[in-house]
């Protein structure tokens, strides 16, 4: 089994969202999960060929299987493209939903093409998701929505900088709300200026566990917004790291900067 540590999204080579990413394994779906849990980092991916040569990619946090994760993905990505330096184009097949992903390398990011997936139908209620926050309800911005580009978000706006930082959300009940809706967490964001947004994802147990880089969720707000943006996340954890989300008429790129991480 050979395993990769990478830094995705950071804004420097020493920051960014850890991924490991796993080749030439032999273990069950539980025993990935395990393996998961054992490294200190937020996400594992790991990489097979299946019989038609595609190249497949099973995502697992620390405590859950996931359908996909972006920073994982950029991992992965990274990793071929240093491997392949001539290819500027690679496609991934998902585990769980067969989702295809498209990458392409650029002089600066990776990016992955993503298009807009169905949602729960929920009916959203504001005082609700204000008490998941644990926010009062005229913190809160608008009417909470749910979007998807492979992994369901309740994107919550919030008033101001201070107000996202602030927040100490009820992570518990957040859990509970997710896989009772089949949610995978709350993303909360602001908007800083023109098209630039600065967020927080909540969907794990632990507040030491938040992410630092959220990749599905710059992509499903840049399709809710319907417009490209550039997202700051981890900034207060020490982590700074850029998200860009490229809006295509309907269709969006997700994409940053992924670099080997050396412990």
């Amino acid at each position: 089994m050979n395993t990769h540590r990478m830094l995705c999204f950071g804004r420097t080579d020493v920051s960014g969202n850890a991924a490991i990413v796993v080749e030439d394994f032999a273990l069950t779906e539980s025993e990935r999960l395990e393996f998961a849990r054992q490294q200190d980092a937020a996400a594992t991916v790991f990489i097979a060929t299946d019989a038609a040569g595609n190249i497949v990619l099973d995502y697992y946090y620390p405590h859950t299987r996931s359908p996909l994760c972006l920073h994982a993905t950029l991992a992965a990505s990274a990793l071929l493209f240093e491997r392949n330096p001539d290819s500027a184009r690679i496609q991934f097949v998902t585990s769980m939903h067969r989702q295809i992903l498209e990458v392409e390398r650029t002089h600066d990011d990776i990016l992955i093409g993503l298009k807009p997936q169905r949602c729960p139908a929920l009916n959203i209620d504001l005082a609700e998701t204000a008490q998941l926050l644990r926010a009062k309800p005229v913190e809160l911005t608008g009417i909470p929505r749910l979007a998807s580009v492979g992994s369901a978000k309740l994107l919550v706006e919030v008033a101001d900088q201070s107000t996202l930082q602030a927040l100490r959300p009820d992570l518990a009940a957040i859990a509970r709300w997710s896989r009772t809706h089949g949610v995978s967490g709350l993303y909360a964001y602001c908007r800083l200026a023109d098209d630039i947004y600065a967020g927080r994802n909540f969907n794990h147990l632990e507040p030491h566990l938040e992410d630092v880089a959220t990749g599905v969720a710059a992509g499903a707000l840049a399709v809710l917004l319907e417009r490209s943006i550039t997202l700051l996340q981890g900034d207060a954890l020490g982590q700074p790291c850029t998200l860009t989300a490229r809006y295509l008429d309907g269709a969006v790129q997700v994409g940053g900067r992924a670099v080997s991480s050396v412990e």
